[in-house]
């Protein structure tokens, strides 16, 4: 058995009917904010949360079948502790029973998604320094040196014109959450 990298339950992410109305109920009912939201070609995608340290706790997404009540979850999400953890984390994972594993970086985090062994979508992810529009996907090598990672993820959030650091977008998130 390999050594376990220390995860923790991050975020959850929901197939959705009715964007508005799931938007306006977590909004409204539960008090969470919209911090980022898109239209993908196969659908719209929308971030909240109520923690500035979080960019996202809760993700909707369209998709969600007319008349099946299962086949909810989108994805469970882990954060660990660092990018070092992360690429433990990868290599471990490699070993496991799991499929489809990817590696990516959304600008605000490096991740590495997998299918669990029944086909449930995992992600388990580090933050970055960086905040940029989500949702963003760019692939990445986690195989390769952090350092080369940190600055390759740098320069791509910087060719963003809404990028600045995410302590800056927590500030932000807090100040709107107070009000």
């Amino acid at each position: 058995m390999t050594a376990t990298v220390p995860v923790r339950l991050s975020h959850v992410g929901l197939y959705v009917q009715d964007m508005a109305r799931m938007v306006a109920f977590h909004r409204d009912f539960m008090g969470f904010l919209e911090t980022d939201r898109a239209l993908r070609p196969h659908g719209e995608i929308v971030f909240l949360s109520r923690d500035p340290g979080d960019h996202h706790q809760l993700v909707l997404a369209t998709g969600r079948p007319e008349g099946i009540p299962d086949r909810i979850l989108n994805q469970l999400s882990f954060r660990v502790g660092s990018l070092g953890d992360l690429k433990a984390f990868y290599q471990n994972v490699k070993s496991a029973p799991v499929s489809q594993i990817e590696q990516v970086t959304h600008g605000i985090a490096w991740s590495v998604y997998f299918r669990d062994p029944e086909g449930n979508r995992v992600e388990v992810f580090a933050d970055t320094p960086w905040y940029i529009h989500q949702p963003h996907r760019t692939a990445i090598d986690l195989n390769r040196s952090a350092d080369e990672i940190y600055e390759e993820t740098r320069a791509l959030c910087a060719s963003h014109p809404e990028c600045r650091p995410f302590r800056e977008w927590q500030q932000g998130l807090a100040e709107r959450l107070a009000h």
